[in-house]
């Protein structure tokens, strides 16, 4: 996203020092001197934000506050107050502004404003393409959550393969949701409108496996847990693979099929048949930042299968959950959303460790200024003897909003 930002001010000389500090700062600088120009630039598809003096001629910066909120209420607005105007200020924080700064501000200030701002704006954006992706985009977008390089890299690994005739092999920690990725193989595929189906491997004998692979000539056959298969069953679906190029299987593993064949458990041919085209799913653990998206996704689906409403996440209950290993994967994340939903205790897992409980009571004391100093984060990286920078960090890192502790 471009770091893009509105600059709304009557006072030439001024629009002109606060365009070259924020220009400086290596941000892109639409100067506008009046509500009528301004309100040109301002949409639901613009990726940037807008910094407005409170007081000009005409329609002042609190109609353009009001504007822009009737258009996109995601839109940041920071207000620039004079000395007597902070009462005006703190009511347009009440109206929805993201922010007021006093002038003169100092340009570390007003730039480290406008950069929350601008992640704000960012973050609102990527969650709306994500919710329209989920109502309107294909199966990897609607079944796969996450925002970080490691779940995109996911969607795309399926959106490829999918497209390849042959069978695949997918391999992944447990709960981390196999026979999600399988599906959403077969509903990318060419055989979209053919069968589904999926079987245990685990004592699957030959003849049912025979059975189940004529069933699936124009679809698609999972087998779950293919290192189970019984050796009889191996070599069936050898031959089959062999003879054939009718038959699409997607085989589930949460063993490393490549140590199966060593220990003799997975016949070696059969394991290079079906690696052809290799799926791996990313552990919990190694993309944290994709944790509070999947949890609000596995609170809302909760609430709503259990005709409840939804319950406000605490930022510290997130902050807790990012900080945890996940061996359950995404199915123990689903589990603690579905407790928090029902309004039962979250039940994170069990004992915590050091670096959990640092973290909780990191975020707790983050949380407890914030609310002292009624969300002010300049006064609260005061209090806490933090660089902005750091406590900015911080606040991101535990996904806690400054503005969600205003009054």
């Amino acid at each position: 996203m471009t770091a893009h930002v509105l600059l709304v001010e009557d006072d030439p000389p001024v629009r002109e020092a606060l365009s070259q500090t924020l220009e400086l700062a290596g941000m892109a600088v639409t100067p506008a001197g009046s509500f009528v120009v301004a309100k040109d630039h301002i949409s639901r598809t613009f990726d940037g934000v807008v910094l407005s003096d409170i007081r000009m001629p005409g329609k002042d910066g609190m109609e353009l506050l009001g504007f822009a909120q009737k258009t996109d209420p995601d839109l940041p607005v920071i207000l620039l107050t004079g000395e007597g105007d902070i009462p005006m200020a703190v009511k347009a924080l009440g109206r929805g502004a993201f922010d007021f700064l006093e002038k003169p501000c100092p340009t570390e200030q007003l730039v480290a404003t406008v950069e929350r701002a601008l992640e704000a704006r960012r973050i609102a954006l990527a969650d709306r393409r994500l919710k329209a992706e989920i109502q309107t985009g294909d199966a990897a977008s609607r079944l796969l959550f996450g925002h970080s390089l490691l779940a995109e890299s996911l969607r795309d690994q399926c959106r490829q393969i999918a497209r390849v005739p042959g069978s695949v092999l997918v391999e992944g920690p447990p709960g981390s949701g196999i026979s999600k990725v399988a599906e959403v193989l077969h509903l990318l595929s060419s055989r979209v409108s053919g069968p589904f189906v999926k079987l245990r491997a685990a004592g699957l004998e030959a003849d049912r496996l025979k059975q189940a692979l004529v069933s699936t000539e124009t679809g698609s056959l999972f087998l779950n847990e293919v290192v189970s298969l019984p050796k009889d069953a191996q070599y069936t679906l050898l031959d089959a693979l062999d003879q054939s190029n009718a038959h699409r299987v997607i085989a589930g593993t949460t063993e490393n099929a490549l140590a199966a064949v060593e220990a003799g458990k997975l016949n070696a041919d059969l394991y290079y048949r079906l690696e052809e085209l290799h799926v791996r799913i990313p552990a919990l653990r190694d993309r944290p930042e994709d944790i509070p998206v999947l949890f609000r996704h596995y609170v809302a689906q909760a609430a709503e299968q259990s005709g409840v409403e939804p319950r406000p996440i605490p930022p510290g209950l997130l902050a807790s959950l990012m900080t945890q290993d996940w061996p359950g994967n995404a199915r123990a994340l689903m589990n603690v959303a579905m407790r928090f939903a029902l309004g039962l205790s979250p039940d994170e897992g069990g004992e915590m460790g050091l670096a959990e409980r640092m973290a909780q009571i990191e975020a707790s004391l983050l949380i407890d200024a914030l609310t002292r100093h009624k969300g002010n984060a300049t006064l609260t990286a005061q209090a806490l003897k933090l660089p902005r920078k750091t406590f900015y960090d911080k606040l991101a890192k535990y996904g806690i909003r400054a503005e969600d502790y205003r009054v």
